[in-house]
């Protein structure tokens, strides 16, 4: 993950709050939509992190594969979080 928890967690209540005073939302209990804003916010911020782990899960059922032909890791890395990523419309950095 890019971001600390601690800085999610701060942003997701500077939005809140800042959505509240310029009068674009209205809410009775803005410390429960922070905190809705910040569990979004990790989600989208976890994607990344979920798709590498499954690329490494992917890589290791072809290990064997991979070392016959003497394919590298990183260039399978890249080509497989690639995919996946194409196959799923994900944007990543």
């Amino acid at each position: 993950m890019l971001l600390s928890r601690d800085y999610v967690g701060y942003m997701s209540k500077e939005i809140v709050k800042r959505l509240v005073e310029r009068q674009m939302i209205e809410t009775k209990t803005p410390e429960h939509l922070a905190e809705r804003v910040r569990q979004t916010m990790n989600d989208e911020l976890g994607v990344e992190d979920r798709l590498n782990e499954e690329v490494r899960d992917i890589l290791a059922q072809h290990n064997d594969e991979m070392r016959k032909v003497g394919a590298s890791y990183q260039e399978m890395y890249k080509k497989v979080k690639g995919e996946l990523a194409r196959q799923r419309k994900l944007i990543l950095r």
